[in-house]
């Protein structure tokens, strides 16, 4: 079922706030706090959104879905596009009526950078953005069902980007990750991850983010950081960000790291907004290629 921009603005502005994964016991506030940190509003008025649902086997539900083009793009023009993944507690009106990535993409384009679409989906309260024992499996979402119907609308998708912020931007390079293991060719351009929710131990993880040790250890991001060789990342964590320690720990390992922003800032949908542009030209550049 597809729904306008109009419509879809409605029906999303009132979801769940962006959230932030925790750090076990030393950090139990799942939403992000309201400060201090720097903040940011687009300058530009943002281009078309569409969105609609899907009936997902992945999810065992119906998913939302929405899709950002910068001004005066159509899908069918083959755009390539970058998936958006929301941080915990989020939904898909995280990325626009949140955030206002639709407004940064057209900041960022009409300054110069190479064209590209940006794609936003529920991917669930707490899942990690992987499969859990329950069933539910996000990732499979997006590879088998998400991406296909991006492809429908005329966007590329044989490589794409991958952009998300806390739950989301663990869930960005997973996904590089598990594509890297696959044995198939790496269709993840890039990747974007803001404030992301790493840990190097399954002990100080956040309540409900794994299954169990064992699920940590199949889906640890931080221990196997060679396994993103030949995937530009770009990581941006603030400096009192309660994942700064093992986020900037984990920088120097990454094989192709093409940049930080480490600074001044918080686990903070301000934060986020401050750092957008930055991880949205980065992307654009990555896509241009593909």
């Amino acid at each position: 079922m597809e729904i306008s921009r109009r419509r879809a603005l409605a029906l999303f502005a009132g979801g769940a706030a962006v959230a932030a994964g925790g750090l076990g016991a030393a950090w139990r506030e799942l939403r992000p706090a309201p400060g201090p940190g720097p903040d940011a509003m687009p300058t530009s008025s943002p281009g078309a959104l569409a969105g609609g649902t899907f009936a997902s086997r992945a999810c065992g539900r119906e998913v939302a879905w929405q899709l950002a083009l910068p001004p005066g793009a159509s899908e069918r023009t083959g755009l390539p596009v970058a998936l958006v993944l929301h941080g915990r507690g989020g939904d898909v009106s995280a990325a626009f009526a949140q955030l206002h990535l639709d407004g940064f993409l057209a900041e960022v384009v009409t300054a110069g950078t190479p064209p590209f679409a940006l794609a936003s989906v529920d991917g669930g309260d707490h899942s990690y953005w992987h499969r859990r024992a329950t069933g539910e499996d996000p990732q499979a979402m997006l590879l088998e069902e998400y991406l296909p119907l991006l492809a429908s609308r005329g966007l590329r998708t044989e490589r794409f980007g991958a952009f998300g912020w806390s739950m989301g931007g663990y869930g960005a390079l997973l996904l590089a990750q598990t594509l890297a293991q696959s044995g198939g060719p790496q269709r993840v351009a890039a990747v974007a991850a803001s404030s992301p929710a790493l840990w190097s131990r399954a002990r100080d993880t956040a309540d409900g983010a794994f299954d169990d040790a064992k699920d940590f250890a199949a889906h640890d991001v931080v221990g196997h950081p060679q396994q993103l060789a030949g995937v530009p990342v770009r990581l941006a964590c603030g400096d009192d960000d309660p994942f700064a320690p093992v986020t900037h720990a984990f920088a120097p390992t990454v094989p192709d790291l093409a940049g930080t922003d480490f600074g001044p800032g918080s686990h903070t949908r301000g934060y986020w907004r401050a750092t957008a542009a930055g991880q949205l030209r980065f992307l654009g550049e990555a896509l241009a290629g593909v």
